[in-house]
C-alpha cells in the first residue's frame, strides 16, 4: 500500500449519496484527496446537501489534517438544527482523513479515551397502551440494552377525548396535516409538504400554540408511565422525549406527575433558546431536564450551563459542529456539573463519529442509536465488528480514522433517495463558488 505523506495531503473533491431509511433520509459525504485517501462524513437528516456543497470551493486544496483551521473558516456557514449539516458533516470527514493519514483512531487525536465501550440507548416506538410500551422496552432489556428512552406527550392524547385543550379545530388540523407531512420512512417530515397552515402548525414555538393538557390528559400520561414501570421495573434508566407543543406550565405539571418514576431525563420540553423557561422548570421539579440536539457551536450552550437550566446536555455531532465541537461541549458541561448524552439518528458514519467523541469525553453518559430495528443499517459500512452493538454497547475502535474501511456501495445504490438517483455524482459546479468570507473589516 502506498505510504501517505500527511504534510502533502490535500482535498481534491467532495461528493454525496442520499439514502432513505437509515433510519431517516441521510446524505453521506466523501472527501477525496490527492493521495487516494477518502474521508467519510454525513449531513444530518432533513438537512440540505447544499449546505455542504457550497463549502466545497473553500476546502479544495486544503490539507484535511488541519481540521481546526478549516473548521474555523467554514463554521460561519452553519446554523442551529439542520442548518449545521454541511459544516458538521465536513468536519467529521476531516477527522476521518486526519486519522487515516497519521494511522491513529480519531479518539487518539482528541487526546485519548476515557472508556473502551460506549453505552447505547435506543429510542423505542410502540402502539397501544403503557403495558405495550413496557413490553417493547422489556424486549430492549432482553436484547442487552442497559439504558432506555421512549416518547411521552400529546401524540398519545391526540385521539383521546377530553385529554387536550386547544383552539377549536386546531387538533383536527394537526391530525390532518400529520398524515400529509409524515410521509417518508420512519416519520421524517417532508419539508415540501410544509406549506401555509401546515408550516405554521409545526413551526410555532411550544408556548404559543394554545395547546394544554387537561387533568384527564395528565391522568392518562401518569397511568401510562406507571404501567411502563410495572413491566420494566425501576432499576433501569428511562428517559422521555417528544412532549409536544405545550407551554412550560404544562411541562411543569407533567414533570410533577412523573417525579416518582425515576426518569433519566425529560428531553426538549420547550425550545432550547428559552433559557429562562428551562431555569423555571429545572428549579421546580426533581426530574432531570435535557436539551441540545438542535444547538450549533459550544458558545450557544453556555447560557443553559451558566443558568443551571439543564442537568443533561444532549448534542448531536452533526448539529453541534462535528466531533471536536461535541467534545468541547461535553468538557464545558463538566465544569458546571452537567452530564452529556449524545443524540444520534443517522447512519453508521455519524454513529462512529459520536463514538469517538464519547470515548474522549469524561462526562459522557449514553449515546442514542435510532436504527436498532433497521436490519440493514450496519451493512452500510465495512470494517466494523458485526454485530456492532453487543450487550448494549459499541466497542471503541482502534483502527485509523473513524474505523470504517469502506462503504457498501451496492447497498447504497439500493437505498438511494428518489431525488438523487446517482450516488457520488460529480459536484464540479461548486468548485469555484466564491465570496469574501471575512466576518470583520
Amino acid at each position: 500500500m502506498k505510504k501517505i505523506d500527511p504534510s502533502k495531503l490535500v482535498i481534491t473533491d467532495m461528493r454525496f449519496a442520499d439514502i432513505d431509511g437509515a433510519p431517516k433520509r441521510c446524505t453521506l459525504l466523501k472527501l477525496f484527496t490527492n493521495q487516494g485517501l477518502v474521508g467519510y462524513g454525513e449531513v444530518r437528516d432533513a438537512s440540505s446537501r447544499t449546505y455542504a456543497a457550497m463549502l466545497k470551493s473553500r476546502i479544495l486544496g486544503e490539507n484535511p489534517c488541519n481540521v481546526e483551521r478549516i473548521f474555523r473558516r467554514i463554521k460561519q456557514f452553519g446554523g442551529h438544527s439542520r442548518q449545521a449539516g454541511g459544516v458538521s458533516g465536513i468536519e467529521v470527514a476531516l477527522w476521518d482523513l486526519a486519522g487515516k493519514a497519521w494511522g491513529v483512531p480519531v479518539w487518539q487525536l482528541l487526546g485519548g479515551k476515557f472508556r473502551d465501550t460506549i453505552r447505547i440507548y435506543c429510542d423505542t416506538d410502540s402502539s397501544g397502551g403503557g403495558r405495550d410500551m413496557g413490553k417493547a422496552l422489556k424486549a430492549r432489556i432482553d436484547a442487552g440494552f442497559t439504558f432506555l428512552k421512549m416518547d411521552l406527550g400529546i401524540e398519545l392524547l391526540m385521539d383521546k377525548p377530553g385529554c387536550l385543550s386547544a383552539p377549536l379545530g386546531f387538533l383536527e388540523k394537526m391530525r390532518e396535516y400529520k398524515k400529509t407531512v409524515f410521509s417518508t420512512p420512519h416519520g421524517s417530515i417532508d419539508p415540501r409538504a410544509m406549506k401555509g397552515e401546515a408550516y405554521e402548525l409545526f413551526s410555532t414555538p411550544h408556548p404559543l400554540t394554545g395547546i394544554h393538557f387537561t387533568e384527564n390528559g395528565l391522568d392518562f400520561l401518569e397511568k401510562y408511565m406507571s404501567e411502563v414501570r410495572e413491566v420494566i421495573g425501576y432499576g433501569i434508566p428511562l428517559a422521555v422525549d417528544h412532549l409536544g407543543h405545550i407551554p412550560v406550565e404544562d411541562c411543569l405539571k407533567l414533570a410533577k406527575r412523573l417525579e416518582r418514576f425515576n426518569l433519566a431525563w425529560m428531553e426538549d420540553p420547550v425550545p432550547w433558546q428559552m433559557t429562562n423557561q428551562y431555569v423555571r422548570l429545572a428549579n421546580s421539579t426533581t426530574v432531570p431536564i435535557a436539551t441540545g440536539e438542535d444547538i450549533f457551536l459550544k458558545e450557544s450552550f453556555k447560557p443553559l450551563f451558566e443558568s443551571r437550566g439543564i442537568s443533561v446536555v444532549h448534542p448531536d455531532v452533526l448539529t453541534a459542529g462535528g466531533i471536536l465541537e461535541t467534545k468541547k461541549i461535553g468538557d464545558m458541561a463538566e465544569d458546571y456539573g452537567i452530564a452529556m448524552a449524545i443524540h444520534m439518528a443517522e447512519s453508521p458514519i455519524a454513529c462512529m463519529a459520536a463514538v469517538h467523541a464519547a470515548a474522549a469525553t469524561r462526562n459522557f453518559m449514553a449515546l442514542e442509536v435510532h436504527s436498532v430495528d433497521v436490519p440493514w443499517w450496519e451493512d452500510l459500512v465495512k470494517g466494523l465488528p458485526k454485530p456492532l452493538i453487543v450487550n448494549g454497547c459499541i466497542r471503541v475502535p482502534d483502527a485509523p480514522g473513524l474505523g470504517i474501511e469502506s462503504l457498501n456501495e451496492d447497498l447504497i445504490k439500493e437505498k438511494l433517495h428518489n431525488d438523487f438517483a446517482v450516488a457520488w455524482a460529480p459536484t464540479d459546479m461548486w468548485n469555484k463558488e466564491w465570496a469574501n468570507d471575512r466576518q470583520w473589516s
